[in-house]
């Protein structure tokens, strides 16, 4: 099993970016699927997620400016993030896993993460 992220970096405040993760080696595909993101100190974040029927749910800190989105074709989780904070700043992770009845943005419902890449605003 394999989620890679892609797509991070250091960008100024007010500035976007966009993560990839694509997911491999999965018997059966997962039916959740999030962005979570850890600031040194801090602990992981559920930043957004897609649920098993569609649902999509954010962080209030982030809804507006983010937007969540996969492609099944392709097997690729996306984040498109707008209007970056330095608050914003940390490591970002993509997750997948099978619970159903959860709350979305727990990490507790994830069976894998990605290793992750960092995302950086500041000016």
């Amino acid at each position: 099993v394999s989620l890679t992220e892609s797509g991070g970096g250091s960008v100024q405040p007010g500035g976007s970016l966009r993560l990839s993760c694509v997911a491999s080696g999965f018997d059966f595909p997962p039916v959740i699927v999030a962005w979570f993101r850890r600031s040194p100190g801090k602990r992981r974040e559920g930043v957004a997620a897609i649920g098993a029927d569609g649902t999509v749910r954010y962080a209030a800190s982030v809804k507006g400016r983010f937007t969540i989105s996969k492609d099944e074709a392709t097997n690729t989780l996306y984040l498109q993030m707008n209007n970056l904070e330095p608050e914003d700043s940390a490591m970002y992770s993509c997750a997948a896993g099978w619970v159903v009845t959860g709350l979305l943005l727990d990490p507790e419902d994830y069976s894998y993460y990605g290793q992750g890449v960092q995302v950086t605003v500041s000016s």
